[in-house]
C-alpha cells in the first residue's frame, strides 16, 4: 500500500487515507438521493487505495482516482458533486497566481490600458495613492475568496456566474447611506479630528456638506447621498439673510439718520427684540405691518419702515450672491476633494426640487446655474450626481410653485448632462409621500440606488439615516444560454442561483452585524445611521443594520431573452411578457425572503456597466460569440433595451417603465438624443414628462456635450464652433476672442 503523498507544493508527507474517506464524505452530503453508508465509505476509500502506485503519488492523481472509483461504482452524482468541490477548489488556488499577476498590471501598466485600473470614475488610478489602494483592494479580494467566502460561492464569483460588488470591503462596511443634514448639523458635529460647531452661513453649510459627504465616504464603499438637499441648505440661507439683514438695517440707520453706531445697534436691538423673530425672506411683508404697531424709542415708524425695506432689499441680493458662491464651492469642491487616503473624490449625490419655501428656491436656483456655469476650465462636473424630484402640484406644471425651477432643471440637464429626474409619484413612490416631510420624499443615490420600504420595522419607512448594506448580481444571460430555450430549465437555474445569492448576502451581513459602533465614528458615533444615536462606543450595530438593504442585481434580461426565445424585449410583445415575467419572479423571490427573515430583501436594476463587461467575457471563453448574445464586448445593462436596437424614445420609456415597479432597491432608464438638445427644450421636457406618466422612477436624458477649448462653448459642435466660428485645430485673433469675451463672459481671454 502506498505510504507518501506529494503535495502540489512538493513536499512529501505520509499517505492518510481518512482524507480520502472524509472527501467522498463530504461529495455525498451534497447529493439528495445517493446516500452512503459508512460501510459504502469505507469500501470506496479501500478501492481508491488500492488502485494507487508508488511512492511518488500526487495530490492530484488521488484525487483521479477517487473520481474513477465513484464512477465505476455508479455514484455519479456523488462524483460530479466531488469534481464541481475539486473544480472550486482549483480556481480558487489559482486566484493566488493571478494575483501576482494583477500586482503588476497594478505596478507596470497605465490607466488606459488596463480595465482594473479604472473601474471607478472618481478614482485615478495612475496615481501613487490610486494605485495603492488597487493594491489593497486586491489583496483583500483574494484574501475573501481564499479564506472567508464559502468555497462553492467564491468558485461562483470567480467563475462569472454571479458578482460581488465591492468584494474588497466584505469584512468591513456597507454600501450607502442617505444622510439628513438637517439633524447632522443641529448642534454640530463630530469628524473625529475635533468638533464643528453648528454653520451659521449658507457658506459654512455648503462647505460642511461637502465634508459630511467627505466623511461618511471614507467609511463606506458606495455612494453618499444627500436626500434633502434643498430643505438642509434653506436653514443656512435663512440665517445668512438674517445676518445681513441686521447688518444693512445698521448701516442704514447711522447714515440716514446719523446715529452713532451705540445709537444704532440701541435701536436695532430694540426693534429685533420687539419683533419677536427673525426676519426672513419669507416674512418681508409681515414685518412692515409688524412696524406700525410697535413703539421704540428715538424711532419713528417711517424710519423703521425704510430701515426694513432698505435692509430686506439689501439682504435678500447679498443672500442671493452668497448662495451662489456656496453652490459654485460645493460643485467645485466635490470634483476636487479627496477621501481614502487621497486616492478618489467622493461619489455624492444630492437630491432637491420640492422645497417651495424663498430659501429652498434660492438654493435649488443657484446650484442649477452654478451646474450650468461648469468648473473653472468650463468643464462638466462629474459630481455631485443631481437628482431633481418632479411631484406633481410642486414643480411639474404650469402654476405648481416650483415649475419654474423644474424648467430651469431641464435647461441645465440639456447643457450639463445633470441633473437627472426622479419621479414622486411613481405609484411605488407615492405610496409612502406625505406632503411636507421630506423624510417621506424617496430619494436616489449614484447611478440608481433606492431605499425606502422596511419590513423590519414599517413604522420607520423613511429616507434619511438609511442606505444598501450589499448587493451581489447574477449573471442572467448564461442563465438563459444555458437552459436551451427550455423556461422551466432556466427559472430552476435562476432559483438555484438566488438560493446561492440569498446564502452569500446573508454571510456578509453576518459579518457586518460583528461591527460596533468605534468601527465607524462618523457613520455610527455621529448619528447618522437611523437609530444610531441611542449607542455608546462599544455596542453592536446589528440590530440597527436591519434597517438597510440587502440585494440582489442582475445584468442582460435583453440577451437573456434572445437565449430563451430568440428576441429581445425590444423586438417582441412575447419577450416584453417573458422579461416581466422574469424580473417579476426576481422580486417576488425577494419579498418572499423578507418576509421570511425580517430583512429588507430587494431587487436591483445592477448599475455596475463594468460588470456588463466582465460577465461577457466569461461568457465568450465559455460559448463562443453567439449572435445576439455574447458577440458584444457587453451585456446590456440590467432590464434596458439595447443601446445598438433602433428605438424610439418613447417606445424605450414605455417598455422599460414597468420594470422600475419591480426593481424596488433601485433602477434607471436613459434615453438617448442626437443633436444639440439646448435647442430644443420643449422636446427635452416633453420627454422628461413622459417618463412621469409613464410611471419611470429615476430617468435621464444623455446626449453629446462637446467643449470647445478656446472659447469655452459648452454644447454640440459639429465642423465649426457655433460661437467663435472655429474649426478643429484653427486659431482664434485675439480681438474674436475679446469681442467674444463682451458677449459671453466665460470666454477665456489670452
Amino acid at each position: 500500500m502506498i505510504q507518501k503523498i506529494t503535495k502540489r507544493n512538493g513536499q512529501t508527507v505520509p499517505f492518510d487515507s481518512v482524507k480520502i474517506l472524509n472527501a467522498i464524505s463530504k461529495a455525498n452530503k451534497a447529493v439528495e438521493d445517493e446516500k452512503m453508508t459508512t460501510t459504502d465509505l469505507l469500501f470506496l476509500t479501500e478501492k481508491v487505495c488500492d488502485r494507487l502506485e508508488g511512492e511518488g503519488c500526487t495530490v492530484e492523481q488521488v484525487q483521479d482516482k477517487v473520481e474513477d472509483v465513484l464512477i465505476h461504482y455508479d455514484y455519479k452524482r456523488t462524483a460530479k458533486a466531488y469534481i464541481l468541490y475539486r473544480n472550486e477548489h482549483t480556481k480558487i488556488r489559482n486566484s493566488q497566481a493571478d494575483l501576482m499577476d494583477i500586482y503588476k498590471k497594478l505596478t507596470y501598466s497605465d490607466a488606459k490600458d488596463e480595465d482594473i485600473k479604472r473601474e471607478n470614475a472618481n478614482i485615478d488610478g495612475d496615481t501613487a495613492m490610486g494605485t495603492m489602494l488597487k493594491y489593497g483592494s486586491e489583496g483583500s479580494k483574494y484574501f475573501i475568496n481564499n479564506y472567508v467566502l464559502p468555497k462553492d460561492i467564491a468558485a461562483a464569483h470567480m467563475n462569472g456566474d454571479i458578482h460581488i460588488h465591492d468584494m474588497d470591503f466584505y469584512m468591513l462596511t456597507e454600501t450607502c447611506c442617505q444622510i439628513d443634514l438637517i439633524r447632522l448639523f443641529k448642534d454640530g458635529f463630530s469628524t473625529g479630528h475635533g468638533h464643528l460647531r453648528e454653520p451659521n452661513s449658507i457658506r459654512s453649510y455648503a462647505a460642511l456638506a461637502c465634508i459630511a459627504i467627505q466623511a461618511n465616504q471614507n467609511e463606506m464603499h458606495g455612494g453618499q447621498s444627500i436626500p434633502n438637499f434643498d430643505y438642509a441648505m434653506a436653514i443656512g440661507v435663512a440665517k445668512t439673510y438674517a445676518k445681513e439683514y441686521w447688518k444693512s438695517f445698521m448701516t442704514y440707520l447711522r447714515i440716514s439718520e446719523h446715529m452713532s453706531k451705540a445709537d444704532a445697534q440701541k435701536t436695532a436691538d430694540q426693534f429685533q427684540k420687539a419683533l419677536k423673530e427673525k426676519p426672513s425672506l419669507r416674512n418681508t411683508e409681515w414685518v412692515e405691518e409688524i412696524i406700525s404697531t410697535l413703539d421704540i424709542q428715538g424711532a419713528d415708524h417711517d424710519v423703521l419702515k425704510a430701515a426694513h425695506r432698505f435692509s430686506a432689499e439689501n439682504a435678500a441680493e447679498q443672500t442671493d450672491r452668497e448662495t451662489y458662491q456656496a453652490m459654485e464651492a460645493l460643485v467645485h469642491n466635490l470634483n476636487t476633494m479627496n477621501s481614502r487616503a487621497g486616492a478618489q473624490v467622493p461619489f455624492s449625490s444630492l437630491n432637491y426640487g420640492t422645497d417651495t419655501s424663498p430659501e429652498g428656491r434660492m438654493v435649488i436656483r443657484n446650484l442649477l446655474t452654478a451646474t450650468e456655469a461648469g468648473l473653472g476650465g468650463g468643464e462638466t462636473p462629474i459630481f455631485p450626481v443631481q437628482i431633481f424630484k418632479v411631484k406633481d402640484g410642486v414643480n411639474y406644471k404650469e402654476g405648481d410653485p416650483n415649475y419654474d425651477l423644474f424648467r430651469m432643471a431641464v435647461k441645465t440637464s440639456a447643457q450639463r448632462l445633470f441633473p437627472n429626474f426622479s419621479f414622486l409619484d411613481a405609484p411605488f413612490n407615492l405610496q409612502y409621500y406625505k406632503e411636507g416631510d421630506y423624510n417621506t420624499e424617496v430619494a436616489y443615490m449614484g447611478c440608481r440606488t433606492r431605499v425606502m420600504g422596511n419590513v423590519h420595522d414599517r413604522t420607520r419607512e423613511v429616507t434619511c439615516g438609511r442606505g444598501n448594506l450589499s448587493f451581489t448580481s447574477i449573471n442572467l444571460p448564461r442563465l438563459g444560454i444555458e437552459a436551451h430555450g427550455d423556461i422551466d430549465q432556466f427559472y430552476k437555474k435562476l432559483d438555484e442561483m438566488i438560493d446561492l445569492v440569498i446564502r452569500q448576502l446573508l454571510h456578509r451581513f453576518k459579518i457586518q452585524c460583528t461591527k460596533k459602533v468605534r468601527n465607524y465614528p462618523f457613520l455610527m458615533g455621529q448619528g447618522i445611521w437611523i437609530d444610531s444615536e441611542d449607542l455608546d462606543i462599544d455596542d453592536s450595530v446589528a440590530e440597527i443594520l436591519k434597517h438597510g438593504t440587502l440585494s440582489i442585481g442582475f445584468i442582460g434580461l435583453a440577451e437573456t431573452l434572445k437565449a430563451l426565445i430568440g428576441k429581445h424585449h425590444g423586438e417582441s410583445e412575447e419577450a416584453q411578457k417573458l422579461g416581466l415575467e422574469i424580473i417579476g419572479h426576481m422580486r417576488k423571490r425577494m419579498d418572499d425572503e423578507s418576509e421570511k427573515t425580517g430583512l429588507n430583501f430587494t431587487l436591483l436594476a445592477t448599475p455596475a456597466e463594468g460588470l456588463s463587461g466582465r460577465f461577457v467575457r466569461f461568457d465568450q471563453k465559455k460559448y463562443g460569440k453567439i449572435q445576439g448574445i455574447t458577440d458584444r464586448e457587453y451585456y446590456t445593462n440590467s432590464f434596458h433595451v439595447p443601446v445598438y436596437y433602433p428605438i424610439k424614445a418613447y417606445k424605450k420609456i414605455e417598455l422599460e417603465a414597468p420594470y422600475h415597479a419591480l426593481t424596488n432597491a433601485g433602477h434607471i432608464s436613459y434615453v438617448e438624443l442626437d443633436g444639440d438638445t439646448c435647442k430644443n427644450l420643449e422636446a427635452f421636457e416633453r420627454i422628461i414628462k413622459f417618463m412621469k406618466e409613464q410611471g419611470i422612477g429615476y430617468g435621464s436624458i444623455n446626449h453629446p456635450v462637446d467643449r470647445d477649448p478656446v472659447c469655452g462653448y459648452t454644447g454640440v459642435i459639429g465642423e465649426v464652433c457655433p460661437r467663435c466660428g472655429r474649426r478643429e485645430g484653427e486659431a482664434v485673433s485675439i480681438e474674436k476672442l475679446r469681442e467674444l469675451r463682451k458677449k459671453y463672459p466665460d470666454v477665456p481671454v489670452y
